[in-house]
């Protein structure tokens, strides 16, 4: 089975590393790149990077970004002499983020520098970055206009959230490799990412709902809410920005006219959607076992739908 699955954050990541357990190669992950940020003097790509670091096995699992056993003696370094610091970047990952701005320099696109750090580090899957343009994703707060990553955690995620905006998103499109996977996938997965800041920007690019719409996948949803609630992040204060129902059924909202089905958790105590088939089943990805279950459960479903 050729999936191709839409993610972002934490939860599409831990799905990612599941599913390419179970199909490997078949496994195409279009990543958000709305949270770049140019720091250091570098290009960071925080979810590209960290979807390929949770298929690499190198993520700290307990952190839920980063590579596991890096050290900050860079960032440590530059603090000393007067570097802002606010913005961590361990000297492991600091490579990967160096090599990223030396292609781009040399006029190479964000796909291929993706592409290239993915093979370095043996992965299966792809990782494809939803576009080559800059897509920068700011949120409007009660304290002001923030980029994503300052409110994130500069700000903590306290501010109230009043909308957000894309920058460039109005000059930005799916590449290619985008537009081609979603055309040769046997389903299209929507991750559980925040899907405000994670899998909003995604689907907010030109032509990228048109391009799923045009696949004859289908398109299965999988909700971030576990027992009502939120496993990480702020997905909550997005939610509510935008006006929907912190649930399921206010995230398949946001999705309308695009899924075609949704698997929910069995233990959220809200209503599911009901204008779509739902599945409900256990969708905490609690160490690998976890993220191998609930990939086999997408795909088991997925097949259900592919038939039908």
């Amino acid at each position: 089975m050729r999936v191709a699955l839409l993610a972002g954050g934490t939860g599409g990541a831990k799905l990612a590393a599941g599913m390419q357990e179970e199909i490997g190669a078949d496994l195409t992950v279009i990543a958000n790149t709305g949270d770049d940020i140019e720091t250091l003097g570098v290009h960071v790509s925080p979810d590209p990077d960290l979807i390929t670091y949770w298929l690499s096995g190198e993520i700290d699992a307990e952190r839920g970004w980063g590579l596991r056993d890096d050290t900050h003696r860079v960032l440590e370094r530059m603090a000393e002499i007067g570097a802002p610091n606010w913005f961590s970047l361990g000297d492991r990952d600091l490579a990967a983020c160096l090599y990223r701005r030396e292609f781009l320099a040399a006029g190479g696109r964000l796909t291929d520098a993706q592409a290239q750090i993915a093979r370095g580090l043996g992965l299966r899957a792809r990782v494809l970055p939803m576009t080559d343009e800059a897509v920068r994703t700011k949120v409007l707060t009660d304290v002001g206009r923030r980029d994503l990553q300052e409110y994130l955690i500069l700000d903590g995620g306290k501010p109230q959230v009043l909308g957000v905006e894309l920058d460039g998103i109005a000059e930005a499109q799916p590449t290619t490799e985008v537009v081609n996977a979603l055309r040769a996938a046997d389903v299209i997965v929507v991750g559980p990412s925040n899907p405000v800041i994670s899998i909003g920007p995604i689907l907010a690019l030109p032509g990228m709902r048109d391009a799923i719409q045009a696949s004859p996948a289908p398109v299965l949803a999988v909700s971030p809410y576990v027992g009502g609630r939120i496993v990480k992040g702020p997905t909550d204060k997005f939610m509510e920005a935008l006006g929907r129902p912190t649930t399921a059924a206010g995230v398949a909202s946001l999705y309308a006219g695009l899924i075609d089905a949704m698997g929910v958790d069995e233990g959220d105590p809200d209503p599911p959607p009901t204008a779509i088939p739902t599945l409900a089943a256990a969708t905490l990805m609690d160490g690998a076992a976890g993220r191998l279950r609930l990939a086999r459960t997408v795909l088991d479903y997925a097949a259900t739908l592919i038939d039908a």
